[in-house]
């Protein structure tokens, strides 16, 4: 039995599994240490106690024949969805109908999953720097050739730098697929409505499709897009991920959405316009049972008026800790991004030191984990990334250490 080979393409180990097996090897050695970790992107706030308490009355219903649930609907219960249409897209003027919201265990499943739906020779175009998933998902497939010199062959690479101001621009070559993820993980900048209408113009005149992730919409406090549907034109070409994950501190229960409207469109085999839509139901519906009740009843509540506003001083506590980061860095004379709409702040590493080697700076001397640039493309060396999610004593206390190294 021959395995897929693409899998001996990939670039060592999946990033954030080589920062954990640093952390673990550091920390066997170095037991006394104590670290403070500003490197996955989790969550340390609890949850919402308005989705608790629907969590626990939805798990309770189970205890009753009458109110027992077994299987769900594949593609989320009806009080989620129309919760998600009426309460996130129809006040920023967008309307969805039923069956173009999709509820799902995670932005990254769906996000690394809608490759599926794709060709095998369909040319996949990147931000770069960029999540990881999006190319790992699509190197499996093997759409993108050969890993030579840390670019592969097959891949089109938008770079997103300093030098540009973090803005990308539409490739210049003919792709079919567009992976835009605002605001931005790992740089934690956006785009504008202006800046986002270019690529929503260059799919529609090139039959492409944008996958875009909106997993951080909720941190968004300047004038920016939440959506990409609030850009004209874009439902004819985007479909959209969200996640209940940073929104709601959902990591360790699992809740997320994906749009993907009708008029989205591909090309069949005979030449025919195919939905895009109806070829995710049925992937859906082949590889999928949903999520539970439980936890739908969870994330529903996040849109209740309680919901909405124990969130609400969830995200100001972690954008106070970005502010503190960006504020503190930049004070002790580090090039700071990032950090105003997102849980993310993006850095220069100073002068003749790359991004693993940085890491390794604050792994050892400050006891510190971050994530370095490299990881996330080749544009990201030179650059590493540190989050929001920790306590606030705890990342003041980092900043202190890494101002120490």
């Amino acid at each position: 039995m021959h395995v897929n080979p693409n899998y001996e393409k990939l670039p060592g180990s999946y990033l954030f599994a080589e920062i954990a097996r640093r952390v673990k090897t550091f920390s066997a050695e170095n037991p006394q240490a104590a670290l403070i970790k500003l490197g996955i992107g989790d969550v340390t706030r609890p949850l919402a106690k308005a989705a608790v308490t629907a969590m626990q009355n939805a798990a309770a219903e189970m205890l009753d024949a009458a109110t027992f649930r077994g299987y769900g609907p594949d593609f989320g219960y009806d009080f989620l969805v129309n919760a998600i249409r009426e309460k996130d897209y129809a006040p920023r003027g967008v309307a969805l109908d039923f069956d173009e919201v999709f509820v799902s265990d995670g932005a990254k499943t769906d996000t690394a999953a809608l490759q599926e739906l794709f060709a095998d020779d369909v040319r996949i175009a990147v931000t770069d720097p960029v999540y990881p998933v999006y190319v790992d998902s699509n190197a499996i497939a093997g759409r993108l050739g050969d890993f030579v010199d840390g670019r592969w062959s097959r891949l089109t690479y938008l770079p997103c730098n300093a030098a540009n101001g973090f803005v990308p621009q539409p490739p210049t070559e003919k792709v079919d697929v567009i992976y835009l993820c605002y605001p931005n993980n790992p740089t934690g900048t956006t785009l504008t409505r202006e800046q986002l209408a270019p690529f929503v113009a260059y799919a529609r005149e090139n039959n492409a499709i944008i996958i875009y992730d909106a997993a951080y919409k909720a941190f968004i406090t300047s004038d920016v897009p939440h959506s990409i549907y609030e850009v004209e034109g874009a439902r004819e070409v985007a479909i959209e991920c969200c996640s209940f994950s940073k929104t709601a501190g959902f990591t360790g229960i699992r809740c997320a959405y994906t749009i993907i409207p009708h008029a989205v469109r591909g090309i069949g085999g005979q030449g025919q316009a195919v939905e895009l839509n109806s070829l995710w139901k049925r992937r859906m519906g082949t590889k999928f049972n949903g999520v539970s009740y439980p936890v739908q009843r969870a994330a529903e509540a996040v849109f209740t008026p309680e919901g909405q506003t124990e969130c609400a001083e969830t995200i100001a506590y972690y954008l106070r800790n970005a502010a503190l980061i960006r504020d503190g860095l930049t004070a002790a004379g580090y090039t700071v991004f990032g950090g105003v709409d997102a849980p993310y702040v993006w850095l220069k590493t100073p002068e003749g030191i790359d991004s693993w080697a940085f890491f390794d700076r604050l792994l050892t001397r400050a006891h510190v984990v971050g994530t370095p640039g490299a990881g996330f493309g080749p544009s990201g060396e030179g650059y590493f990334r540190l989050t929001a999610f920790n306590t606030y004593e705890k990342t003041l206390e980092a900043l202190e250490r890494i101002r120490g190294v």
